[in-house]
C-alpha cells in the first residue's frame, strides 16, 4: 500500500515554481528587448545632439528643427496600428526584425540631409519604419506575463528610455568630438551613420533569438510552457477583454488612455529632444560635457521608473502611481524654466522632471492591459500609443516655435508642464472613476 502510494506520488508531474519561471522568461527576453529599444531611441533622438552643429552647417532655424524633430511622429502615428495588427497576424519576430533593419537604414540616411525638405522627409520615414516597435513589444509581453506582473515587467522594459538617455548622451558627445573633421563628413553626419549601423545588424539577430510565444520557448521545460500558457489563457478568457478591433476602437476607455498618454509623452519628447539644448543654454560648453551631463536626469529617471513599477505591482494600485508621477514632472518642468539662469538649479529641476516623466510610463501601460486582450489589445495598445505619440510632434514643434519667437526655452517648458498636469487631472478625475 505504501509502495503503491509512493509510486503514484512519483508519477505526478513536477511542481512548477511560477515565480522562478517568470524570472527566467524576464532574464531571457527583457535585456534583448531593452537593447533593441535603446537602439531605436538613440536613432530617434540623436538628432537632438546633431542639432548642436547641424543647424549651423545647414542654416536651419530652431523652428525648422522643431518641425523636423516632431514630424517623425506623424509617420509613426499613421503606421502604428497597421503594424501592430500585422504583428498579431504574422508574429513578433518578423515584425520586430523588419522594423529594426529599416529604422537603421533610415537613421544612416539622415547623414545626407541638405535641405529642410530632405530633413522632413527622412524624419517622417524614420517614424514610418519605427512605427509599431514600442506597442509591438508591449503586446508581445502580454503573450508571456499576466496582468498583475506587467507594471514591473513594463518598467524593466521601459528602462530602455532612460538607459538610452544615459548611454546616448555620452556616446553622441564622444562621436561628435572624436569624429569632428574626420574625412569629408561633419561630426553630426558621422553620428547618424555610426549609430545606425548597430540597428541594422541587430535586426537580423531578432530572427534568431526571439521565440514567438511560450509554447515556442525551447529554453523552458514542457511543464513550464504548459503552466504559463494555461495561466495566460485563463486570464484572457475573462468576459469583456476579448473584443474585436472595431469594438476596441469605440471603447471610450481607450480614448481616455490616449489623451493621458498624449500628455505624458509630451514630457518625454521634451527631455529627449531638448535636454542637450537646455544644458547648452545653462552655460555648459563642449559636446562631450553636454553629453555626460545629459545622462544625469535619465539615470535618476531609470531608478524612479523601476521603483514605481515594482511598488505599483506590490500594492496593486495604478492610478495614483501614474498621477503623482506626472504631477512631479509638471513641477520639475516649471522649475527648470524658472531656473535656466542657474546651471545647478536648472539641472536639478530637469532631473526632477525626468523622474516624474519616466516613472509614469510603466504604471500607465498596466491600465489598458487590464481591460484588453487579443486583437483588441493589438489594435488598442497601438491606437493609444500612436495618438499619444502625436505629442512627440506637438511638443518639440511648440518648444521650437516658442523659442524662435521669445528667444527662451522657458515658455515651451511651461507649455509642456501644463500638459503633464493635465495628465494627472485626467487620471484622477476620469480614468480612475471609469
Amino acid at each position: 500500500m505504501s509502495n503503491s502510494t509512493s509510486g503514484a506520488r512519483d508519477d505526478k508531474p513536477p511542481a512548477i515554481d511560477l515565480e522562478a519561471t517568470y524570472g527566467k522568461i524576464a532574464w531571457r527576453l527583457i535585456p534583448f528587448l531593452v537593447f533593441l529599444f535603446v537602439l531605436a531611441w538613440i536613432d530617434r533622438v540623436n538628432v537632438g545632439f546633431a542639432k548642436l552643429q547641424m543647424l549651423q552647417d545647414l542654416h536651419f532655424s530652431e523652428a525648422i528643427y522643431g518641425l523636423g524633430a516632431g514630424i517623425f511622429f506623424i509617420g509613426y502615428f499613421l503606421f502604428e496600428v497597421p503594424s501592430n495588427l500585422l504583428l498579431e497576424k504574422i508574429g513578433a519576430r518578423k515584425t520586430l526584425a523588419r522594423i529594426t533593419i529599416l529604422w537603421g537604414l533610415a537613421s544612416m540616411a539622415m547623414a545626407y540631409v541638405t535641405t529642410p525638405m530632405s530633413f522632413y522627409i527622412l524624419r517622417f520615414m524614420l517614424g514610418v519604419f519605427e512605427a509599431g516597435f514600442f506597442p509591438g513589444v508591449v503586446l508581445y509581453l502580454t503573450y508571456w506575463f499576466p496582468a498583475q506582473r506587467r507594471a514591473r515587467v513594463n518598467g524593466l522594459f521601459m528602462t530602455s528610455f532612460a538607459i538610452a538617455g544615459v548611454v546616448g548622451g555620452p556616446v553622441a558627445g564622444f562621436i561628435m568630438s572624436a569624429m569632428d573633421g574626420v574625412g569629408h563628413l561633419a561630426n553630426w553626419q558621422w553620428l547618424f551613420i555610426m549609430e545606425g549601423i548597430p540597428s541594422l545588424i541587430a535586426g537580423f539577430f531578432v530572427l534568431l533569438y526571439l521565440p514567438e510565444k511560450p509554447s515556442d520557448a525551447k529554453w523552458l521545460s514542457t511543464a513550464e510552457r504548459q503552466a504559463i500558457t494555461q495561466a495566460l489563457q485563463a486570464e484572457n478568457n475573462v468576459a469583456g477583454k476579448h473584443l474585436s478591433f472595431k469594438a476596441a476602437f469605440s471603447n471610450y476607455r481607450i480614448w481616455l488612455c490616449a489623451a493621458v498618454y498624449f500628455c505624458v509623452v509630451s514630457g518625454n519628447a521634451t527631455i529627449a529632444f531638448w535636454t542637450p539644448s537646455i544644458i547648452k543654454e545653462i552655460g555648459i560648453k563642449g559636446n562631450l560635457n553636454i553629453g555626460l551631463l545629459s545622462a544625469i536626469p535619465f539615470i535618476a529617471g531609470t531608478l524612479a521608473m523601476i521603483w514605481n513599477g515594482i511598488h505599483s505591482d506590490k500594492t496593486g494600485e495604478r492610478h495614483l502611481h501614474c498621477a503623482l508621477a506626472t504631477l512631479v514632472a509638471s513641477i520639475g518642468l516649471v522649475l527648470t524654466g524658472l531656473a535656466l539662469g542657474n546651471a545647478v538649479l536648472a539641472l536639478a529641476a530637469l532631473t526632477l522632471a525626468a523622474i516624474g516623466i519616466l516613472a509614469a510610463f510603466p504604471v500607465f501601460w498596466s491600465i489598458p492591459g487590464a481591460f484588453l486582450a487579443g486583437t483588441a489589445a493589438a489594435g488598442g495598445i497601438a491606437l493609444i500609443n500612436s495618438i499619444g505619440n502625436l505629442a512627440g510632434f506637438a511638443a518639440p514643434y511648440m518648444i521650437g516655435a516658442l523659442k524662435t519667437s521669445t528667444g527662451s526655452l522657458s515658455s515651451g517648458l511651461y507649455f509642456v508642464a501644463a500638459l503633464e498636469f493635465a495628465a494627472s487631472f485626467l487620471v484622477i478625475v476620469f480614468v480612475k472613476k471609469n
